[in-house]
């Protein structure tokens, strides 16, 4: 769920702004998964606008004091949550570590980069969250190394049902500062999108692993369709 409407606005505005997400209905992108999508989301760019990743930090933290009380580490999932992860573990002060996709085959073959320890609270920090598949591989970990896991929080979610039924299954709370639904509204506002366009868009997001797999190219619907 998104904590706040009017900070998801303001985050999508950004979001748009600096091209960290494109919308392209007609010419999708293909995903390292295999799924063609109208969208491709890159919240790395935040990073080189100083003013954006402090907002984000600061609305991360809020959360983090509104939802879950204060954590005894923050957490970031590798690559994407690394960055933010550590601007709000030192605005809080706190330790920070991170989780690896896989454990190194080098080395110490860690999978958890940093300091943890059994029975820690730890509130993890993601930049986005697809199928929610990635994340809770996450979660696993630093509950297998005996943490407290209070939450997860996302810059970006595409409101995939089957993330919130993964999550719900993990019985692991998530928040996000801006999703899908709010993006496109304020994408169409702004006349990145057409009215036409929302009508893939949407299509797109009710069954995204079978979205274009025809070999076809999105077609534009007629403006009259839209309610």
């Amino acid at each position: 769920m998104i904590v706040s409407q009017d900070t998801a606005v303001k985050i999508a505005e950004h979001l748009l702004q600096i091209k960290a997400i494109k919308l392209q209905p007609h010419k999708p992108f293909v995903w390292a998964s295999g799924w063609k999508a109208p969208i491709y989301c890159d919240n790395r760019r935040t990073l080189s606008y100083p003013k954006i990743r402090n907002y984000l930090r600061d609305q991360f933290i809020k959360v983090i004091h509104e939802k879950m009380g204060k954590p005894d580490i923050i957490c970031g999932v590798a690559t994407g949550g690394i960055a933010h992860g550590m601007m709000i573990a030192d605005a809080m002060n706190l330790p920070f570590c991170y989780v690896r996709a896989e454990a190194k085959v080098h080395g110490l073959t860690n999978l958890i980069e940093g300091v943890v320890g059994a029975g820690q609270k730890v509130v993890i920090v993601e930049d986005l969250i697809s199928t929610g598949k990635s994340s809770l591989k996450a979660v696993t970990s630093l509950r297998n190394a005996g943490c407290i896991v209070q939450g997860m929080i996302s810059i970006f979610t595409y409101n995939f049902k089957i993330s919130a039924d993964a999550f719900k299954k993990e019985k692991c709370p998530v928040y996000h500062l801006c999703d899908y639904e709010t993006l496109t509204k304020e994408a169409l506002k702004k006349e990145v999108i057409t009215k036409a366009d929302v009508a893939l868009l949407k299509s797109w997001r009710e069954a995204p692993e079978k979205w274009g797999q025809d070999g076809k190219e999105p077609v534009r619907p007629m403006s009259g369709g839209m309610k």
